[in-house]
């Protein structure tokens, strides 16, 4: 089992300050975290900081811990665009970058980006081999759709050959099927159930072995939202309120089930159900005092899996 953990994008009293966030990022690496994360909301009440920006300034405070979003909504980004981002960000992190995609699902305010509302799955498709083929081939001819390239080039390359591992999010069963197809790993959306994930698990799986694709080289992790408290009730309610702020916008509520909170204990046994629904690595979210949450998480939980 692996944890990865989120990384801080709000800011909600005053003007940033980037003293606790470089004290936050250092100390997620010397606890041993495999990876840090950023989220997207383009659109929305909550104050997120851009996940590249951040993922650049996150880059400039660590030497050790792989970074990544999860997950970019690609058809409201110009796939060029993306290319370029990627790869400088994969260049100046020395090849730490994980890259997160999705569809983002039809309630996105698309005619805020020009899109077609009907053509985003077609969009993210297209752009996901635009994407690709701009960071893997030095001269790029490409007649698709939406986006048309005579002999493009774009430099520099991304460290990693040929290109950044591609992460899925994802939760229809096509979107994970096509995540088979065309993705190097799943993430698991972190408003989803344990349960639902666990069916999600089974029809990559599933997919896997029609593709005829080595279970092994697709990796598998899941987005969990947490708090740890030695008062469960006290948990579960912060969690529950910092969830209807985040997703209150998006018309979404009740959310709470999604979550794992409480005791240690009982955080620790919230975890062993999704690494028992197939999570190879868990991405810990708390959604309040995220510093401490993490110091709680690396003392009292993360330890028990060895």
């Amino acid at each position: 089992m692996r944890f990865a953990i989120s990384v801080p994008q709000l800011v909600e009293d005053g003007p940033f300050d980037p003293a606790p966030f470089r004290g936050y990022l250092a100390r997620a690496e010397e606890l041993g975290f495999d990876s840090a994360w950023t989220g997207e909301q383009l659109i929305g009440t909550s104050p997120l900081l851009g996940p590249f920006e951040t993922l650049t300034f996150a880059a400039a405070c660590t030497q050790r811990l792989r970074l990544g979003c999860a997950a970019l909504v690609t058809p409201l980004h110009n796939p060029v665009h993306l290319a370029k981002q990627i790869s400088t960000l994969d260049q100046l992190s020395q090849g730490r970058l994980d890259v997160g995609v999705t569809t983002g699902g039809p309630f996105r305010m698309f005619s805020a980006f020009g899109v077609d509302p009907t053509s985003y799955v077609g969009r993210f498709t297209e752009g996901l081999e635009l994407v690709r083929a701009l960071l893997a081939q030095d001269r790029v001819d490409f007649d698709g759709r939406f986006w048309q390239l005579r002999d493009a080039a774009m430099e520099p390359k991304p460290v990693q050959r040929p290109n950044p591992p591609i992460w899925f999010g994802a939760t229809h069963p096509s979107s994970l099927r096509r995540a088979v197809r065309l993705g190097d790993g799943l993430i698991g959306s972190g408003i989803a159930t344990t349960a639902e994930f666990a069916d999600h698990v089974r029809t990559v799986r599933k997919a896997l072995a029609e593709h005829d694709r080595d279970p092994a080289g697709f990796a598998i992790a899941k987005r969990v939202y947490i708090a740890v408290d030695d008062n469960a009730e006290r948990a579960r309610t912060r969690i529950d309120q910092a969830l209807e702020r985040f997703y209150g916008y998006f018309g979404l509520s009740g959310l709470g089930p999604v979550a794992v909170a409480g005791t240690p204990d009982d955080c620790i046994a919230g975890l062993q159900e999704v690494a028992a629904a197939g999570a190879q690595t868990v991405l810990l979210n708390p959604l309040f005092d995220d510093l401490e949450q993490m110091e709680r998480l690396a003392a009292d939980v993360v330890p028990e899996f060895g």
